[in-house]
């Protein structure tokens, strides 16, 4: 029995099929994503979606949809999916699916009288290339397979309308054409393993409806470019692959790239397994640097999301050598930060107030796996320049006061990852004393005495001591309000709204509150702010409590950081929770979990999307795939089923 498996029931009623997407990525940038039955309902679906860096620093859909026809004694079945306005959908090739399952990779049975058809997708990687396997399972009649593509050539931010500047010229490559609609952009291969037959019929198909955008919104209506069709006869038993790419491949290559790409796979046989393919689609190559992407189908790497899902996405599962990478690159660019050169445009807001903080912790997760020796000999110099940097006042918006403590100025621009804008001013402005801020920077000075005391600086240890012990006088004496800690203070100004934050200072190896102080702020948290899903952003208790993400892009915004639920910091209430009740606390962190899991089948199939509701039933909505989602709950599986820690 698959991990992932959807029957025909729940597919043939598009009401539940069209909310389930799925995504597969090349670890470079490139994606395919649609839904269940490849009807897609976003503008940034499609086939064949790649980035074109000569046109923008946006992704590009070339190959929108591939829609199939099952041909017998002159009668056609079309299996493609489309929907148009008021709810009208052709062809309704729904009907014909008989199961869809995602293990290795993601798979649907299509049943048309006497022919069953497999059809298995897969993106090859490092290569802006899509393939599809389709095996003739059974027929008991000659039969004949037609491909019809839809073609886009456009930016995921924006939508198609038919035109006359397009360019349909059509150039013959082996098994197949390449095209190129618009100036700018590369060619787009359409190609298959056997010989076929391309059939000139060239048509616009209006008023495809993508009904995401319309609840989100915006523009929700497209035009796309239907250059002719393919044709060839398959036999029982017969297999074919389709690939789709900005380069030509020889035909009779095109079962091996298959099967190879497979081999490179992980099984997605549990939780577990499901959440570490998800994990490793977020890596991102580009030329000899490393990264991770913040989620799809919309982010780009943010220095932040890089940080915070760093372990979770490579340490957690085993891939040391994937940190490295990535942090190594990352290195390069931080240090020239810190020099004062201009920051490289791949890892995007590294100059944020809390980012170097969140960098010191991918690194001290680093230490927890592989040991403080190794760690400082790697990484001691970077993580002390990131201290004296920040200790020198020479962060532009990072300002050490008497007290050991950060103040920031967050009025004007978003200081944190609560960074939701309205007319370029924050919606949330944290401003001042920062609650976690001050939490990563007081855990950071006291990793950095272990750095220095590693390196035989006595000296330099003494000193980072001495710091982090004023620095955690003056946290208690500025956040601690009797119960809980403030979110933010700023002169008189103290921030009394409870929000997730407060959380950092509990959930760090480092923690700046005594036993009974952490304690009360993990309850506040764990009634207030706990959902199956992860912590809300506020209190429902608050005047300003807004749960549900939905409306235009104004109201979404405005709700943000105001009620709905964030999967990430399920990570470090987890580990707040096990700190105060040690091993008693695992079943309770193992419940916490199972409302994860049960995500698996939901938005985005396989993976975990950006936040969900404040309130029953905790709908998922935002990115699709998100890696500080993925990540932590990874790391939190892998505490409380692998590695068992001694608490």
């Amino acid at each position: 029995m698959s991990y992932l498996k959807f029957d025909k029931s729940s597919l043939t009623n598009l009401e539940k099929s069209l909310r389930k997407e799925i995504l597969r990525t090349n670890k470079s940038g490139a994606y395919s994503a649609t839904t269940l039955v490849d009807c897609n309902t976003r503008k940034y679906h499609g086939l064949l979606v790649v980035p074109v860096p000569e046109l923008s620093d946006s992704n590009h859909v070339l190959l929108s949809s591939l829609d199939e026809t099952v041909i017998q004694h002159g009668a056609e079945f079309n299996l493609g999916v489309h929907e148009y306005e008021n709810n009208f959908y052709s062809p309704n090739g729904q009907k014909y699916i008989r199961e869809f399952h995602l293990e290795t990779v993601s798979k649907t049975i299509y049943r048309v009288g006497g022919v069953i058809l497999s059809k298995e997708r897969i993106f090859i990687s490092h290569e802006n290339r899509f393939v599809i396997r389709y095996t003739l399972l059974d027929a008991h009649s000659p039969t004949t397979l037609r491909f019809r593509p839809f073609l886009a050539f456009r930016s995921v931010h924006e939508l198609c309308i038919e035109n006359d500047v397009l360019n349909d010229s059509i150039n013959d490559v082996a098994n197949g054409i390449s095209m190129c609609l618009y100036q700018g952009y590369p060619a787009l291969y359409m190609q298959f393993s056997k010989s076929n037959q391309f059939v000139s019929d060239p048509h616009w198909y209006n008023g495809i409806k993508y009904f995401k955008e319309q609840e989100r919104g915006y523009d929700y209506k497209e035009d796309l470019y239907v250059p002719g069709y393919f044709e060839c006869a398959i036999k029982k038993g017969e297999a074919l692959v389709f690939s789709a790419g900005t380069s030509s491949v020889e035909p009779r290559t095109l079962f091996k790239l298959y099967d190879d790409e497979v081999a490179k796979r992980t099984i997605r046989s549990d939780f577990f397994h499901t959440l570490k393919n998800a994990a490793q689609q977020f890596y991102l190559k580009s030329g000899d640097n490393y990264y991770l992407l913040a989620g799809y189908p919309w982010f780009k790497v943010r220095a932040r999301d890089e940080f915070i899902a760093l372990a979770g996405a490579t340490l957690v599962i085993d891939d040391r050598d994937m940190f490295e990478k990535i942090m190594q690159t990352a290195s390069v660019t931080i240090l020239s930060f810190l020099e004062g050169n201009l920051i490289e445009k791949n890892l995007y807001e590294l100059e944020a107030p809390d980012v170097l903080l969140w960098a010191i912790r991918a690194i001290q997760y680093y230490a927890d796996f592989y040991g403080i020796k190794d760690t400082t000999a790697k990484y001691g110099d970077l993580i002390l320049s990131i201290i004296n940097f920040i200790r020198k006042q020479k962060h532009p918006n990072l300002f050490l006061h008497e007290n050991g403590l950060l103040y920031t100025n967050g009025n004007q621009k978003a200081a944190t990852w609560m960074n939701a804008t309205e007319n370029g001013i924050p919606i949330i402005q944290r401003s001042g004393y920062i609650v976690e801020i001050n939490a990563l920077w007081y855990n950071a000075l006291k990793f950095s005495v272990q750095i220095a005391t590693e390196q035989k600086d006595e000296y330099n240890a003494d000193l980072l001591d001495y710091q982090s012990e004023v620095t955690k006088q003056s946290f208690v004496d500025v956040f601690w309000n009797g119960t809980y800690l403030y979110d933010f203070v700023d002169g008189q100004n103290a921030n009394v709204e409870v929000r997730p934050n407060m959380v950092m200072a509990v959930a760090l190896p480092y923690s700046p509150l005594d036993k009974e102080q952490q304690k009360s702020v993990l309850d506040l948290i764990t009634r207030e702010l706990l959902t199956p899903k992860g912590l809300r952003t506020l209190s429902p208790k608050s005047s300003l409590y807004r749960p549900f993400y939905v409306g235009s892009q104004l109201q979404r915004d405005r709700n943000y950081h105001n009620g709905p639920v964030w999967p990430w910091l399920a990570g470090a209430f987890a580990d707040a929770y096990l700190k105060i009740y040690k091993r008693s606390g695992f079943s309770f962190i193992e419940r916490l979990l199972i409302g994860f899991e049960s995500e698996m089948k939901e938005l985005c199939v396989g993976t975990l999307s950006e936040l969900h509701d404040g309130n029953p039933p905790f709908l998922g909505h935002g990115a699709m795939s998100f890696a500080m989602s993925v990540a932590e709950i990874l790391r939190i599986y892998r505490i409380v089923y692998i590695d068992q820690i001694q608490l």
